[in-house]
């Protein structure tokens, strides 16, 4: 599947796509549906004389840029883009990468991303179709280097059969292994307490880790040659017959602190992460920090801090209202117990 396509032929891009505008910034895209006049978005690279990402297909120099920052630089070069997020006009965009093409390009030889291929090697090994797979950050674009992780997707329900392969893959490395150039193993703690400094959470590191090591997403390629170690993370993105609606927004009230059970936790490793709750007045958590993806089972009893949100006649709790969002956060009481 050919990554450049004419503008008029694409359809708006989803979760974990990225896309090119006419000057070159590449964005990513953190949601599933976008107003009329525009692309919801956050500008992640720069086109930089001195920057030291070298794009692969086009050999043009990127300089990454954080989150605070690619505001500042939306405000003086395009501020008529900015809301919420940055929403950029369609009529921009002259690229749209879907994380699907770069596995259609590692399979034909295009790219040359030897931990990468091993996963998608075993996990057809376990039935996952590779319809079902993609890579996204900054390999998408192109712009990785020597210190990038691999952002594997997985759509849809094959997203569960893909966490419990990976979870086999950690007891026996040889399962499914092309070559068996590689061992696929949890996290160090050197890695942990990378994440974990990353993630900014307010939780200590052992409760945090508790959790982490629970969902089961990350993991670690060793290379049995020796090497360099590789970093994934196993990342949802709904299928297209899980797409239905764009979530209704509200209107944000209080901040409270609430204990509830978890009824159900389909969607807890969406972005929004879903959680529907049995509470008194709360209807359902929602996370829009990855810190509190999958954080909870069905049936486990939660505390959670963060925002109400009144939208029509249910409230729903909001965690991350804001980037750092310390003081809201999402823990299992039953997890922690054991």
């Amino acid at each position: 599947m050919p990554a450049f396509n004419k503008i008029s032929e694409l359809t708006d891009p989803i979760l974990r796509d990225f896309f090119v505008t006419k000057d070159g910034l590449i964005f990513s895209v953190p949601d599933y549906f976008h107003p009329p006049q525009g692309i919801r978005s956050i500008l992640r690279y720069v086109p930089d004389n001195n920057g030291t990402r070298i794009r692969k297909k086009t050999l043009q120099k990127y300089r990454k840029i954080d989150f605070d920052d690619s505001f500042q630089y939306l405000k003086d070069h395009h501020p008529n883009w900015l809301s919420e997020t940055a929403v950029v006009p369609r009529s921009e965009i002259v690229q749209i990468l879907k994380p699907n093409d770069i596995v259609l390009e590692i399979l034909s030889g295009q790219l040359n991303y030897p931990a990468a291929a091993e996963l998608i090697q075993r996990l057809g090994h376990f039935g996952i179709p590779v319809s079902a797979m993609g890579i996204s950050g900054s390999l998408l674009p192109g712009l990785d280097n020597e210190e990038s992780d691999i952002d594997f997707v997985v759509y849809g329900r094959e997203w569960f059969k893909a966490k419990a392969a990976v979870g086999e893959m950690k007891q026996n490395s040889e399962i499914g292994a092309s070559q068996f150039d590689f061992k696929i193993a949890d996290l160090d703690d050197a890695m942990w307490r990378t994440v974990y400094k990353k993630r900014k959470s307010p939780l200590s590191f052992e409760d945090f880790l508790k959790h982490e090591i629970r969902k089961g997403n990350r993991g670690m390629f060793i290379p049995t040659g020796g090497g360099k170690n590789v970093y994934f993370d196993l990342l949802f993105v709904r299928s297209e017959d899980q797409i239905k609606k764009p979530i209704a927004r509200g209107i944000d009230t209080n901040k409270i602190e609430i204990e509830a059970v978890v009824k159900d936790a389909s969607f807890a490793f969406d972005s929004p992460a879903v959680y529907l709750i049995d509470h008194d007045e709360i209807d359902e958590i929602y996370s829009y920090t990855h810190t509190y993806t999958g954080q909870a089972d069905v049936g486990e009893l939660v505390r959670a801090r963060g925002i109400i949100e009144i939208v029509g006649n249910k409230k729903r709790l909001v965690i991350g209202t804001s980037r750092e969002a310390a003081d809201e956060w999402m823990i299992s009481l039953t997890l922690l117990e054991k």
